[in-house]
């Protein structure tokens, strides 16, 4: 059985900027800063996307600090519909599962609806259940919800024009 979460975050930014930056790897890492989280090249894992956007079929691992310990994470992109929608899928690492949807709804020019739906199941099915209901859960979701605060911040300001190449 996998946990659910949920989060609508509303951005003052027209929908394919929206799209395009939580694509991004560099925004990723900016949201993720307190983890030290990396985007990180690994010999054998098929994860070559450090840096730029991440487009279908590709794969990135990720390399972070979580609970005193570091893991390694690689997901690739595994459903792609610009600006509407994407979804990406852990490929290796701790989780016995992991996927998470992007759908992106505008609802002006200049504003958009970014939801994230966010499944996964801990490692070890008993003991990883009591996990989850523990402080996974609320863990997993503190970072997602800090993730999106960071792009929305960035969607909002000019600082999006660091991130994104000049041909999006």
């Amino acid at each position: 059985m996998a946990v659910r979460l949920e989060d609508l975050t509303l951005i003052r930014a027209p929908v394919e900027r929206c799209f395009d930056l939580a694509r991004s790897v560099e925004v990723h890492v900016a949201g993720n800063v307190h983890s030290g989280e990396a985007a990180v090249a690994l010999a054998g894992t098929g994860a070559g996307v450090t840096s730029g956007l991440i487009s279908m079929a590709q794969r990135v691992t990720w390399r972070a600090k979580h609970f005193g310990v570091w893991h390694n994470l690689t997901s690739e992109i595994t459903a792609m519909d610009r600006p509407a929608y994407f979804q990406d899928t852990m490929t290796q690492g701790i989780f016995r599962f992991m996927r998470h949807d992007h759908f992106f709804r505008p609802l002006s020019p200049d504003e958009t609806e970014m939801k994230d739906v966010f499944c996964f199941a801990a490692p070890l099915p008993v003991l990883g259940r009591l996990a989850e209901i523990a402080f996974l859960r609320r863990y997993m979701h503190a970072l997602l919800r800090e993730r999106n605060a960071v792009l929305k911040e960035i969607a909002e300001s000019s600082e999006w024009q660091r991130y994104l190449p000049s041909s999006v």
